[in-house]
């Protein structure tokens, strides 16, 4: 089972076992990003995905992985390796992993949570209509994350999510 997934530079031929996901569509661009996956049995691999990369963030509670890169949102099997689903051309730039297991999700204006399949979303509220969002890092079940307010770009935010209740707020 995967255990850790990081976004590498392309190896050199032989360095890892390869594996190469790929989706056949005329919007594909002709960027890769590389993955390298640790199995619990200290077996490392490498994954090749479409797209420029972006981010990456794996859920051992749920069995998943999620690799984002320009072109698609990769959710994989971390018994397996294998794809599970994937969206095409997603508007996300961030990523990160819950405490619970739940995958936060973000485009410049919108937080989302996942927690069952890629293919079903829930949208986070804040306090203001956010622009420019940027995850920075977990406290405990807080994420803290910057941001603008939207229209009005002067205005730059610290923005917490509560994980626990499941609420962004304003940092005070």
């Amino acid at each position: 089972m995967i255990i850790e997934a990081e976004i590498i530079d392309q190896p050199y031929s032989g360095e890892f076992e390869e594996r190469i996901y790929d989706n056949e569509s005329p919007w594909n661009s002709q960027n890769w990003t590389w993955i390298k996956f640790k199995e619990d049995n200290k077996n490392d691999w490498c994954g090749q995905f479409r797209g420029t990369p972006r981010k990456v963030s794996i859920s051992s509670i749920y069995g998943k992985g999620l690799v984002l890169t320009s072109d698609y949102l990769y959710e994989i099997d971390l018994k397996t390796g294998n794809i599970l689903n994937l969206e095409d051309q997603p508007q996300y730039h961030n990523l990160t992993t819950a405490p619970d297991g739940s995958f936060i999700i973000a485009d410049y204006y919108n937080v989302e949570r996942i927690t069952s399949d890629i293919e079903i979303k829930e949208q986070i509220k804040g306090p203001i209509e956010m622009d420019m969002i940027e995850f920075k890092e977990w406290k405990e079940d807080m994420l803290e994350f910057t941001c603008d307010e939207f229209m009005n770009w002067d205005r730059h935010l610290v923005m917490v999510y509560d994980n626990e209740i499941n609420e962004i707020m304003i940092k005070k």
